[in-house]
């Protein structure tokens, strides 16, 4: 039988890069701006919590779990006076949609993606919505019946979903979100200027964290503790067993098939260098390239 963690992690791996798009590369950073939304930010913001409709910081601050309060109200509810979250919605799939399009070429008609478009979509139906706010919006939302739409659409369940998991992890270890990025980074070597850059986290935050992370044992002379070290994986590894629920009604050859089916896409969409290399997401680019 198929470790269901262990290919929750893998298929998270292949299919964050397709959702990620919506981030970074250029088609829908455009369609944001020309809905009307001022700056990358206000349409980061803008795009990923449309789909729970015009909230302002109180409900993004906890569901995104990572983001400084005032980087948060900078943008929301501000956005939208500009444009309303259906908007938001369209700009955020039909950019993303263009950029794979442009990425993919001719791959984006294949039949091969159609099928992964549907092993990834009916996975996320049976995922579970309980505690998973982002997800169970992102679900509510009307399914692109072309296959490269449903593909994104599906990416983004599943990642939400994951998502989701992954800070009822942190809260339950008693991590908040700024501190996991000062732990990720320790234990990826992620440089902390990239989380100056993307997250607002400078350098007295990440010193301040440094400190309650050595007064709990897990950080000593800057390097994660064993301690530090043993957190880490078990909020990993508890993120991957939450994730994999949403697989486990998915039959063995089913999660093969689609792994395979989403490897050439993924390489494609990584090679094609909209993605940064370093960021918050935490992937390993390199080795998905490989």
């Amino acid at each position: 039988m198929t470790d269901r963690p262990r290919a929750a992690r893998r298929l998270w791996q292949l299919l964050e890069p397709v959702h990620a798009v919506t981030y970074f590369s250029p088609e829908p950073l455009a369609a944001l701006t020309a809905a009307g939304y001022r700056g990358f930010w206000m349409g980061y913001f803008a795009g990923r919590a449309a789909p729970l409709g015009p909230v302002g910081p109180d409900v993004v601050l906890p569901l995104f779990h990572n983001f400084a309060p005032a980087h948060v109200a900078r943008a929301l509810p501000d956005a939208w006076s500009f444009a309303p979250p259906e908007h938001a919605l369209s700009a955020r799939l039909e950019g993303s949609v263009a950029a794979l399009r442009r990425i993919l070429g001719p791959a984006a008609d294949d039949p091969g993606l159609r099928r992964a478009a549907d092993l990834a979509y009916d996975a996320a139906c049976s995922a579970p919505t309980a505690g998973r706010a982002l997800f169970t919006a992102n679900l509510a939302l009307p399914v692109p019946a072309e296959p490269l739409p449903r593909l994104w659409h599906a990416a983004t369940l599943l990642r939400e979903h994951r998502g989701d998991g992954h800070v009822k992890v942190l809260v339950d270890e008693g991590v908040d979100g700024r501190t996991a990025h000062v732990l990720h980074a320790l234990t990826t070597g992620i440089p902390a200027e990239v989380y100056a850059a993307a997250r607002r986290l400078g350098p007295a935050e990440w010193a301040s964290i440094l400190d309650d992370l050595a007064t709990r044992g897990l950080v000593a002379g800057g390097l994660l503790t064993d301690a530090g070290r043993a957190l880490k994986t078990r909020v990993e590894d508890r993120t991957d067993e939450l994730a994999a629920t949403a697989y486990a009604a998915v039959p063995d050859a089913e999660i093969d098939e689609l792994t395979q089916l989403l490897r050439p896409l993924t390489r494609a969409v990584v090679a094609a260098g909209d993605i940064p290399a370093k960021s918050p997401m935490g992937l390993d680019l390199q080795g998905l390239a490989d």
